[in-house]
């Protein structure tokens, strides 16, 4: 895990060393083990590294002896397997992305195919002066870039190349809208003007610093289910689930887990004890007294079982104003989800003791989960519904008409890619969502709060072999009498049944609404008087909203606080202070 960064001068422009430099400072968190350098002619890369696996020979750039040279981000699991299928006596290290470096040499971009892991990496091909950028196919791991006629650059993350002075701090209106209505943003073009995400699954090639070739991996696929029967179906999954645990726990430092009180992490630790001989340190957020569900009490019981090290990190309402700016300013490419807060706790907690943590990530979308699926899957006229047809500020009168203009255009776009071949109703639905709430909500979120403390997080539910086996699931093993991810309860009402998985799902809660309401006369004005406010809503109608009690009004305060303190840090340039209400003081 890593930061990665590139320019590429275009027309026999110069490089500027200086830009590197500003490159490598801006993402200097995401590697506090060390950074490389590599520059030839019109092309830099920078790298700063987090040293999980190769601790001794892993130092990038990697290079081929033909003169290419790589840098990447994140780890390919099935590095082992691919090494005995190359050439292995030519590998000049035991790192697991020399293997991507290796494989672009034999089979060109088409090799990329079968890399199974979270990575972006950059690639300059010293033979045909080109530069290879590619991300992984659930886009677990970020890449971000800006086109100019004078050069091509790329960055982990966004707030580096605004950093290096390659791009300005403009919001696209269009994005503002959708991340102020759904909490996050869609598609390819990301909220700042100029600056564009590399799509899942996508590499790009460049000659000469310009676009050339571009092609897509897809993981799901277009067909109608494959029938199967329960039993088969859990055999098969113990299979494919062990051995994808199994590829993720490859590394050469310690790690942990995140657990939480639901099915994907309950999951996850019951395979991770038993492949692992000595006791799991599980991790699991916890809050105090409140009108939230409290997940602590089944997590115990499944740590128990499991003769985990069971560490409950506590989040106070003092956390939730002291972390928040902080934690919104590291939302570059922002997520108004307000799970980034404990998930930036129990990050800081496990990067005391661990450099890599496990985590539940992709298990409703694969498995089909959310109740929004359930939604789509009846007939309108039996209360189905469209997914995120409502948005926070629905029936709200605060912002103005024209901020809300088509903020449901990008969702809109993704159902009608999404609704092709044979795939149902649910099908279309987990595809819509796997194109874009899990990679620019779920795994963003992730990204940045764990690389804020140097900590990795893997998702062995984001695995090709995994959505190979359960996105082909047919829909009554996904959703059964009105019960989502049917065939994971099944599995581990069977091999850890303390985890009661066909309880009720009560979801991930953090009581925001609560606290902010409990501050709201002293918020409302605060936030109201906002820049980035101001330029969207009447600052007279934030104050009332921000007195007004309900789990609606809560949801639209939650944004409109988010959102502010956002733009005071990613926007303006401030530098958040000691709390909320400091931060926020004119």
């Amino acid at each position: 895990m890593c930061g990665i960064a590139g320019y590429i001068a275009k027309d026999k422009q110069t490089l500027d060393p200086e830009i590197l430099d500003r490159l490598c400072t801006a993402l200097g968190h995401r590697g506090p083990d060390g950074e490389g350098r590599y520059v030839k002619g019109p092309v830099g890369f920078i790298q700063t590294r987090l040293a999980i696996i190769d601790l001794d020979t892993g130092d990038q750039p990697i290079y081929h002896e033909n003169g290419s040279a790589l840098v990447a981000n994140g780890e390919i699991y099935n590095y082992v397997e691919l090494r005995k299928s190359l050439c292995e006596a030519s590998f000049k290290t035991r790192s697991d992305s020399e293997t991507a470096l290796r494989v672009y040499a034999r089979d060109n971009i088409d090799g990329f195919d079968a890399l199974r892991g979270m990575y972006a990496f950059a690639i300059h091909d010293a033979v045909e002066n080109q530069v290879v950028l590619c991300r992984d196919p659930f886009g677990i791991k970020q890449l971000y870039y800006v086109e100019t006629p004078e050069y091509f650059a790329f960055a982990s993350e966004a707030q580096a190349l605004i950093a290096a002075g390659l791009v300005g701090r403009d919001v696209r209106a269009d994005a503002r809208s959708e991340l102020l209505q759904v909490q996050f943003t869609t598609g390819s073009d990301m909220i700042f003007d100029g600056i564009k995400r590399l799509l899942p699954g996508e590499t790009i090639v460049l000659s000469n610093g310009r676009i050339i070739d571009r092609r897509r991996r897809q993981v799901l696929g277009d067909s109608a289910s494959v029938g199967t029967h329960l039993e088969a179906a859990l055999t098969d999954w113990d299979r494919v689930f062990e051995e994808s645990v199994r590829v993720h726990q490859r590394s050469d430092v310690d790690y942990a887990m995140f657990l939480s009180g639901g099915v994907d992490s309950a999951s996850l630790l019951g395979m991770m004890h038993r492949l692992n001989e000595r006791p799991v340190t599980a991790y699991t957020a916890a809050f105090e007294a409140s009108s939230v569900h409290d997940e602590r009490e089944i997590a115990r019981d499944v740590a128990k079982a499991c003769n985990a090290n069971h560490i409950e990190v506590m989040f106070s309402e003092r956390d939730f104003w002291t972390l928040l700016p902080e934690v919104a300013a590291r939302m570059d490419d922002p997520v108004a989800d307000y799970a980034i807060l404990p998930t930036y706790k129990l990050a800081s907690e496990a990067a005391r003791d661990f450099k890599v943590v496990l985590c539940g990530e992709g298990g409703d979308e694969l498995f089909g989960g959310y109740g929004r699926y359930r939604s789509v899957m009846r007939p309108l006229l039996l209360g189905g519904r469209v997914m995120r047809s409502k948005g926070a500020f629905d029936k709200i009168d605060v912002l103005r008409p024209d901020v809300l203009e088509g903020w449901r255009d990008g969702i809109a776009a993704s159902e009608s890619r999404e609704n092709r071949g044979k795939r149902s109703r649910l099908a279309v639905a987990q595809a819509v969502d796997c194109s874009d709430w899990l990679p620019n909500d779920l795994l963003i979120k992730l990204d940045r709060m764990l690389m804020a403390n140097g900590l990795e997080g893997r998702t062995p539910f984001l695995d090709p072999m995994v959505a190979e086996f359960a996105y082909q699931l047919p829909d009554r093993l996904k959703v059964r009498k009105g019960v989502g991810k049917f065939l994971l309860r099944s599995w581990l009402e069977r091999c850890l049944p303390m985890a009661h998985p066909f309880a009720k799902k009560r979801g991930f809660t953090v009581p925001v609404a609560e606290w902010i309401s409990g501050q709201g006369k002293r918020l409302g004005p605060l936030v109201a008087n906002q820049a980035g406010i101001l330029e969207i809503a009447d600052p007279s109608k934030v104050e009332k909203l921000f007195n007004t009690p309900g789990k609606r009004e809560g949801a639209a305060c939650w944004h409109l606080l988010f959102y502010a303190l956002w733009h005071q840090a990613n926007v303006l340039g401030h530098a958040p202070e000691k709390d909320v209400f400091e931060t926020l003081a004119p």
